[in-house]
């Protein structure tokens, strides 16, 4: 059978307009009955990076947070909310985020996301365990929120790589470490979903962030809500409406690969509202696959030279050290030389390329950049026609 995927538009965050094309969007799926039961204990995931205003398209817009609450208590069933963010507290974070204020009003709890249990995945060949936020393992079932945005390693983030945030604290930062190879990273993203399997997923496209994803880049107009229960499908959808090719997705390859999902435009029946209608072709996104240590291997003693690499913009740097918190690597591969007086300095020599350092900087101070002859050898190679459409 097809995969479904619910295209929406919905031009504003005006409460009756998101609610009327969430109730569309259900019963195009066969209605809340046919996914949910009475009683059961729902678990909604939003994108909750890092507390900020909903206008900056960091995190999943409250009015979308508020329709889906108020769709699903009508079905009787049983609330909590829960993400973990980038950084700081979970409580103040949704406060920013206006999520906490909409859960009181509804009288929704918190999920419990400081305690994690063990769980073994399968990488290949190896057998690991991946902790787990207790609050998500103890629902019935998970309603996934992600926010339509960009981001510097897997070129999106969407439904897949959402659930990263059911894994606690710091052990977010610990698995790029571990896993510094954008496939195996990406692998890992798909597990955690095989593993709480979520029961839908709802995409918060009204306003998107296009960019320098998932926490710099700018708000855009999409003016769409996508709905699935087949994430990789619906991760797929989102790359056909800003002309990426899905195969430059890594959660999309790897979701394909381990059989969490289709991304074959043949294999997904698209119903609401027409592709094209919606399309924007002008996105600022990366459209080249993701640059992979092992393409510069034999070119392995100029690597800096060639990989993409974070830069910190020094006027708009405002010293608060979370990039330097951010940063996975043991010893950090950036750091302040001289006290707070001047930006960090990085040490490419150490740097793995995960760019958490860009994602959780809330200034937008880090950006990054392919070196010059890093895009000659891209090219060289054919893996891709330049570092963004526009470029």
């Amino acid at each position: 059978m097809k995969s479904k995927v619910v295209l929406l538009h919905c031009p504003t965050y005006e409460g009756s307009k998101v609610e009327n094309a969430l109730t569309r969007g259900l019963d195009l799926l066969g209605g809340p009955s046919a996914l949910f039961r009475k009683g059961e204990k729902i678990l909604l995931k939003p994108n909750l990076l890092y507390g900020q205003n909903p206008q900056r398209c960091v995190t999943t817009h409250p009015a979308v947070f508020e329709r889906v609450i108020r769709i699903l208590q009508e079905q009787g069933l049983v609330l909590s909310f829960g993400d973990s963010p980038g950084y700081g507290k979970l409580t103040v974070t949704a406060k920013k985020a206006e999520l906490a204020q909409v859960a009181e009003q509804y009288q929704i709890p918190l999920a419990d996301f400081d305690s994690a249990q063990w769980k073994d995945v399968q990488l290949g060949p190896r057998t690991i365990q991946i902790p787990l936020a207790v609050g998500s393992l103890e629902a019935d079932g998970i309603v996934s929120l992600p926010k339509m945005k960009t981001h510097g390693l897997t070129r999106i983030t969407g439904a897949v790589k959402n659930q990263l945030g059911c894994v606690p604290g710091f052990h977010k930062a610990e698995f790029h470490v571990r896993f510094p190879n954008t496939d195996s990273f990406a692998s890992l993203l798909v597990q955690i979903n095989l593993l709480l399997k979520p029961r839908l997923y709802i995409m918060d496209g009204i306003m998107a962030m296009e960019g320098e994803g998932p926490g710099s880049g700018d708000p855009v107009p999409m003016e769409c809500l996508l709905l699935s229960q087949d994430p990789v499908a619906l991760d797929a959808t989102f790359c056909r409406l800003i002309d990426l090719d899905p195969r430059f997705v890594p959660t999309i390859q790897a979701g394909e690969r381990l059989g969490l999902g289709t991304a074959q435009e043949d294999k997904i029946e698209l119903l609401g509202d027409p592709l094209e209608r919606l399309k924007r072709p002008s996105f600022k996104v990366k459209r080249s696959p993701p640059v992979q240590d092992v393409t510069f291997r034999p070119l392995y003693p100029i690597r800096n030279l060639l990989l993409p690499q974070p830069r910190i913009d020094p006027e708009s740097c405002k010293r608060c050290g979370i990039c330097v918190e951010a940063c996975p690597v043991s010893g950090k591969a950036l750091s302040f030389s001289n006290g707070k007086t001047n930006p960090p300095v990085y040490d490419y020599s150490a740097c793995i390329r995960c760019f958490c350092c860009h994602e959780m900087c809330p200034h937008r101070a880090i950006h990054i950049h392919t070196p010059w002859l890093g895009q000659q050898v891209i090219r060289f190679l054919g893996r891709g026609r330049s570092v963004t459409k526009e470029g």
